[in-house]
């Protein structure tokens, strides 16, 4: 019966190896196209003079407006660039170690919210510590919001489907090992009793 348990135990810890590889490759290829998304539009659009009207309004809802932004959305922590991109690399740092560290628990919609949340975190930090500022262009024309960014929409999206993935699919925190160990008989000794 212990060869059973030991069995089952590195069933599992492979399981979970391949879990944190499948989890770590989406991470990687989902986090590098987004920010490799978000470098590009940036540098395009930063490329216009600063507050310029540059396209739009498209169906009422958005258009393209240069904005160079010091600080947090709604002008909170304004000049305080060098700490929110410390803070933005911390913060995308420990998504990025969660979402594959857990990833055996986790599933592909989680792994997906945490790539969003680190490639825009991320993003945001490259601007913050090369321009000493963060570039946003996207300004909504049917309500009064801050005018944001690709990085911006991807810690968004990337937020509410992390909520989603762990309200509704987060698995059981016990292993599967230890359920089927829990399950298992116990083993009899030499004389056909159950083990002391």
């Amino acid at each position: 019966m212990a060869d059973n348990r030991e069995t089952l135990a590195a069933v599992a810890a492979d399981d979970a190896r391949r879990a944190r590889r499948r989890a770590a490759a989406l991470f990687a290829v989902v986090a590098l196209v987004w920010l490799a998304l978000d470098q590009a539009t940036k540098a395009y659009f930063n490329g216009f003079e600063l507050g310029q009207d540059i396209a739009g309004p498209f169906l009422g809802l958005f258009q393209f407006t240069l904005v160079h932004n010091t600080g947090a959305a709604w002008g909170l922590f304004s000049g305080s660039t060098a700490a929110l991109g410390v803070v933005s690399l911390a913060v995308s740092a420990a998504v990025a170690v969660l979402a594959v560290r857990f990833a055996p628990r986790s599933n592909a919609l989680l792994v997906l919210g945490a790539a969003l949340v680190a490639a825009g975190g991320v993003g945001n930090a490259i601007d913050r510590f090369a321009l000493g500022y963060v570039v946003d262009f996207i300004e909504a024309s049917f309500i009064d919001f801050p005018v944001f960014n690709i990085a911006d929409i991807g810690v968004t999206c990337g937020v509410v489907l992390a909520v989603v993935a762990l309200a509704f699919f987060w698995k059981d925190a016990e292993p599967e090992v230890d359920a089927a160990a829990k399950d298992a008989p116990r083993a009899k000794d030499a004389e056909g009793e159950g083990a002391r």
